[in-house]
């Protein structure tokens, strides 16, 4: 997990990572003035450290030097042990309103020099033209903002090879239609090493104003193409046997809940990935954000993909308890119509409410954890789970299961603390998912939270992934309303906290806006 902590004006923004040699090679963008790309590695997906910045943007008069968007870097197939990053960039010249795709290389994945600077290597005896950005040309794409719109959107570049052929995608738009739904996935064709033609769009949904941080993935013969989408802060996907389509989407085709944003695939050994980062509010994406653990990209035995856990988090436990050490268990509320009933030789507990709402606790407290169980459900109410739960007060996190219907909540309930206030509870709807329910009723969980990070699998397949900071500590359990649940073999791993990176990011207040610009300001973009 990677986040910032500090106290001025500065976040992170949208994310890339490579894996080489085994180390993981985080990129990301710093909000709001987009001056430089940030650079951090780690170990283990998890814990981060930053280290030297990889590129600015460039001196007065150059095509990227108002601000630096999104990037992505790949191995150079046109020399071995290099690398190239493809970014987005905007100049003053244009008031920002024409994004333009622009190339840095390096051999260490540390030193970038990009190759419009004239300080770059090239392989011997490669015929090369001097480099010039991409741009937005028609016929295929905009070539100028629609009469509503601020700028021509070319960005995002995501570089991927199929059948020994390099491609290059875009965020874009198509020069037709209503201007709300022009968004597409824009493509070029890398004809000569670091030269590209631009093909007709990849794929154009006609109803996204844009489909962001687009990215390639393939599972045997079929594609699969993924992108964020600005209207509801969600990542979504679409399939394809072909790479020229067409390309259509499953019925479910949301890869992770609301407020994760800007995913983007890599590979380590064990597979894919997806990457993000994550912010509580869409409509303010200039503060407290943070990038979540990776997850795992695995396709179901029905075509569509699904998320996991990443492996890393098995060798951050630091002690498993069973149900013996989970005893004894404790009511929250006091009422002769709940009662908890314990099977040693199974090591099931069975939970009853017969009528109104019952939580009930283990005896620890736990603050970083992952909590893994099967359930199973009789009766027609409802049921759920309670973590970071203050046993007086009642105040923590509720996580509610709908079985039925396949609805997963998660809700911040506690007391406001304010003398005389209207409303003394302090009740916020912190994510929600769905699934696909059958008339199966047994399921397994997957209850993980690390520091502020909380994650939540249902039958192996993250449902909800997300940050609070609403509480650090308490009592985990579960609770039911008006029926009984099964848990059969609790178990509860107390996990590592993690560490923050290193020279961590400030972040602003909620309405902070970017420090008017000065000669002698280091946080300047202009």
């Amino acid at each position: 997990m990677y986040n910032s902590f500090a106290s001025t004006f500065k976040t992170m923004g949208d994310v890339d990572v490579l894996w080489h040699d085994g180390i993981y090679h985080l990129f990301h963008l710093v909000l709001p003035n987009h001056d430089f790309i940030a650079h951090a590695i780690s170990k283990d997906g998890l814990n981060w450290k930053r280290i030297q910045n990889a590129i600015f943007i460039s001196d007065p008069g150059s095509w990227d030097d108002y601000m630096l968007w999104t990037m992505h870097v790949s191995p150079d197939p046109h020399e071995v042990g290099w690398w190239r990053m493809f970014y987005t960039g905007i100049s003053l010249k244009d008031e920002g309103k024409i994004q333009r795709i622009g190339l840095a290389r390096s051999c260490d994945l540390i030193e970038w020099h990009k190759i419009s600077d004239k300080k770059f290597h090239l392989p011997e005896n490669m015929n090369c033209k001097p480099f010039q950005p991409l741009c937005s040309t028609s016929p295929y794409y905009e070539s100028e903002p629609a009469h509503d719109h601020a700028w021509v959107s070319f960005r995002d570049p995501y570089y991927f090879r199929d059948n020994d052929e390099g491609y290059l995608l875009t965020a874009s738009r198509v020069p037709y239609g209503p201007t709300i739904r022009r968004g597409c996935v824009g493509i070029a064709k890398e004809t000569t090493p670091n030269e590209f033609e631009v093909l007709p769009p990849l794929h154009h949904p006609g109803q996204y104003d844009d489909i962001e941080v687009p990215n390639i993935i393939k599972f045997g013969q079929r594609y699969y193409l993924i992108g964020s989408i600005r209207e509801d802060a969600k990542i979504r996907y679409w399939y394809a046997d072909d790479l020229k389509g067409p390309w259509n989407n499953y019925y479910e085709n949301v890869l992770l809940a609301g407020g994760n944003y800007a995913g983007r695939v890599s590979y380590d050994d064990q597979g894919p990935l997806l990457w993000n980062f994550y912010t509580a509010d869409s409509s303010i994406r200039n503060r407290k954000n943070l990038m979540p653990p990776p997850k795992r990209i695995v396709q179901r035995p029905d075509g569509r993909l699904a998320m996991q856990t990443i492996e890393a988090f098995d060798d951050i436990v630091e002690a498993m308890l069973k149900p013996p050490q989970l005893n004894p268990i404790a009511l929250l509320y006091h009422h002769e119509n709940s009662s908890v009933t314990y099977h040693p030789e199974v090591q099931d507990y069975e939970l009853r409410s017969n009528a109104g709402f019952q939580g009930f606790l283990f005896s620890p407290v736990f603050d970083c954890f992952r909590f893994k169980t099967k359930i199973r459900l009789s009766g027609e109410g409802k049921c759920g789970f309670l973590f970071r739960i203050d046993p007086e007060s009642s105040d923590g996190y509720y996580l509610s299961l709908d079985l039925l219907k396949g609805v997963a909540q998660l809700r911040s309930w506690g007391h406001r603390n304010e003398h005389g206030s209207q409303e003394a509870f302090a009740y916020r709807l912190l994510q929600a998912a769905y699934w696909r329910n059958t008339d199966a009723m047994d399921f397994e969980i997957s209850l993980l939270v690390v520091n502020n990070y909380i994650e939540f699998s249902l039958d192996h397949h993250v449902l909800l992934s997300l940050a609070d900071e609403s509480f650090s500590c308490g009592h985990l359990g579960a609770y039911v309303e008006s029926a009984g649940l099964i848990l059969h073999h609790p178990t509860v791993e107390r996990i590592q906290t993690l560490a923050h990176p290193t020279d961590d990011l400030p972040i602003g207040p909620k309405h902070a806006t970017a420090p008017v610009p000065t000669p002698n300001d280091p946080t300047s973009s202009e």
